[in-house]
């Protein structure tokens, strides 16, 4: 049962205490980071885990990568010429990475952290769906390894939250319940999923590749195939969410009764409220269809616009942590919590595709070639992939064979043309192939657990606006349509078409 708790509980939690944040420099990462600095001032210390050479390089990382950002102009109106002197007090940039054992730290710092941190959230991960399988594995099982080792050191921690994705759930359908895995579960019947003998793998892997070839080159290409063959051997999709799942299997394992919430969040998109609706940072599922679709470079897309896509707010995300970590302080349990949208507030793909068609109608991006604005065709959708790949065969791969004969033929008089269009195929063939296993996602996330959270959660809007509080992370406050189009597709346009 989980007491009630107000906004003034809420913030009133996180005065003096120390956190350890990983991932910071990544785009929920800064929403955090910019929150409890923003809402607790007398926050104690928030330790940032950086990856860098020494603290001058992690310092300067955080200077360019975090505070140096958009999100924080709110903070740095309130604070003013003082700005720099806050966060130098309430932030301290570690140099460190958590695919190392004590977290890449010498002892020192080791004792002296582990006698003050509160609380850590892990949000440090590799998020490329394809990443060669020693990088995800190194960040996303053996990093969940690391931070679990460090927080039984700390004598005081009350809080230890990893973020995960709601997509641990690989491609099953129906409605899927906020549960653990356990060491050894797969998503393939019948199979048997070891840890230690998938790093000994990885290990062995490498000696071959780097026994066999000298390339580079060589070495990723066989260690980014090997994790796609190891994720569909046991029912995954990616590299990705196969190696997110063993992350909560060994933190479910080794955690003993350390108090651990497991945040699983579905698409993040950009922030909804504050400090900064649309801003965000980082390419995601859907974004790549609407940056395609402005540059005119994607013109038919492989999805099921009767399918619901499960996205989620930025700021909302931040909101259900922050929430949990008040919640859950000190109880010797694991918990884990959706933060979702498909079950409270379906949003079907055809309202991304009817908002982004009218909003490109409205505010039409500027030709490449004469800066007029470009007259933009209804992108074409297909549900299936058999139908996605019979139109993509006669509208490319036989115009472009037809056009390699001609370029050979004629002393390759068609090879900026040939180009062009075998460059604007295998663009599209490669993002169809990426987000197919979202695109035709069929499974709805179970939130009864956040639900449970978000009922804890005592709201007095006029009092809270009046404060800057907002801890909301209710989907069913959000009207699809109009976020999409007042608010996430100028962000996408603003923030990363041109970056």
């Amino acid at each position: 049962m989980i007491g009630e708790l107000d906004a003034d509980a809420i913030v009133g939690y996180f005065r003096g205490k120390s956190i350890l944040i990983t991932g910071s420099t990544g785009f929920l990462g800064k929403v955090l980071v910019e929150k409890i600095l923003r809402v607790q001032p007398d926050v104690k210390k928030l330790f940032l885990l950086i990856r860098a050479a020494n603290v001058e390089s992690a310092k300067q990382r955080v200077d360019t990568e975090v505070t140096g950002r958009e999100i924080f102009h709110v903070l740095k109106e309130k604070h003013g010429s003082r700005f720099e002197d806050f966060i130098q007090e309430k932030v301290c940039p570690l140099a460190g990475d958590i695919v190392y054992k004590n977290l890449g730290l010498d002892n020192a710092k080791l004792t002296e952290l582990s006698k003050e941190i509160d609380i850590i959230v892990n949000g440090a991960a590799t998020t490329n769906f394809y990443e060669r399988y020693d990088v995800a594995f190194d960040a996303n099982v053996m990093g969940a390894k690391h931070i679990c080792e460090f927080a039984k050191r700390c004598n005081q921690l009350k809080m230890l939250l990893h973020v995960s994705t709601a997509y641990v759930a690989g491609e099953q359908e129906g409605i899927l319940p906020e549960k653990p895995f356990l060491v050894g579960e797969t998503l393939r019947e019948g199979a048997h999923l070891d840890i230690e003998s998938e790093l000994n793998l990885i290990k062995e892997t490498r000696r071959e590749v780097k026994a066999n070839y000298s390339s580079e080159r060589a070495e990723k290409r066989t260690m980014k195939e090997l994790g796609l063959k190891r994720a569909r051997e046991f029912g995954w999709p990616n590299t990705y969410v196969f190696t997110k799942a063993m992350g909560e299997m060994t933190l479910g394992h080794l955690r003993g009764d350390l108090p651990v919430v497991i945040i699983r969040p579905s698409i993040i998109t950009s922030i909804l409220n504050e400090p900064l609706p649309g801003w965000m940072e980082g390419i995601r599922t859907i974004d790549s269809f609407i940056i395609g679709y402005a540059k005119q470079a994607l013109s038919v897309f492989l999805v099921d616009l009767n399918l619901i896509m499960d996205v989620v707010p930025g700021d909302m995300v931040v909101n259900a942590m922050m929430v949990a970590m008040a919640a859950h302080s000190e109880e010797q349990a694991q918990r884990i919590y959706h933060v979702t949208s498909s079950l409270r507030n379906p949003a079907p793909y055809a309202v991304l595709a009817e908002s982004g068609h009218r909003y490109f109608l409205h505010n039409p991006p500027r030709s490449r070639k004469n800066g007029e604005p470009a007259r933009l065709s209804r992108m074409r959708f297909f549900r299936t992939l058999l139908g996605f790949r019979a139109y993509m065969a006669v509208r490319f791969r036989l115009p472009l064979e037809i056009l390699r004969l001609l370029n050979f033929a004629l002393c390759g008089a068609f090879s900026r043309r040939y180009n062009e269009l075998s460059r604007k195929y295998r663009y599209i063939m490669h993002i169809a192939d990426l987000y197919a296993p979202y695109a035709l996602f069929k499974g709805c996330f179970d939130d009864t657990n956040t639900e449970i959270l978000r009922a804890a959660v005592v709201v007095n809007k006029q009092q809270d606006k009046s404060r800057g509080y907002d801890f909301g992370f209710d989907p069913k406050s959000i009207d699809w349509d109009d976020y999409f189009y007042t608010v996430h597709i100028p962000g996408v346009v603003k923030y990363l078409c041109d970056h």
